[in-house]
């Protein structure tokens, strides 16, 4: 599943990318930019980011830092992985409630972008699942590491 959403988060950047190009051909040819264009290009890049996320972790894509362990056994090395597999769900975790809290309280108040109108609080429900997601594939990689599975 992380890599079905990996691949439509790809696919969002190219929209923004055609977005971004259509708009600076229509200001430099037609004086005509795509309006609101930098909204829908920041909301959009922020979702591609989260859409990423999980499918890194997945993979084990992350940068791990293995200088001082070395010298351990494998099993103590994937215990340890599997120790900061936790810590970064929990991190993840508390970060995606905190963008639910977020897309609640824009939700409440009816905050929209300043051009185009567009209400913000689904950007940041989307992004707040997708760091729920995030969040379960770290637990689901720390306990691949603790049973010693690839």
């Amino acid at each position: 599943m992380a890599g079905w959403i990996a691949v439509l988060g790809g696919l969002l950047l190219l929209a923004m990318a055609g977005l971004v190009v259509v708009s600076v051909i229509g200001r430099r040819f037609f004086n005509s930019p795509v309006n609101g264009d930098f909204e829908l290009v920041s909301m959009g890049a922020a979702i591609a980011v989260f859409t990423f996320l999980p499918y890194t972790q997945a993979r084990r894509g992350n940068i791990l830092v293995d200088t001082f362990t070395n010298w351990l056994p494998a099993r103590t090395n994937r215990l340890i992985d599997a120790f900061w597999d936790v810590v970064y769900a929990a991190t993840m975790g508390f970060l995606a409630v905190c963008l639910i809290d977020g897309a609640y309280e824009h939700y409440r108040t009816g905050q929209t972008t300043m051009l185009l109108q567009v209400a913000i609080w689904p950007a940041i429900a989307l992004s707040a699942a997708l760091m729920v997601l995030l969040t379960m594939v770290a637990l689901a990689t720390a306990l691949r590491l603790i049973r010693g599975q690839p």
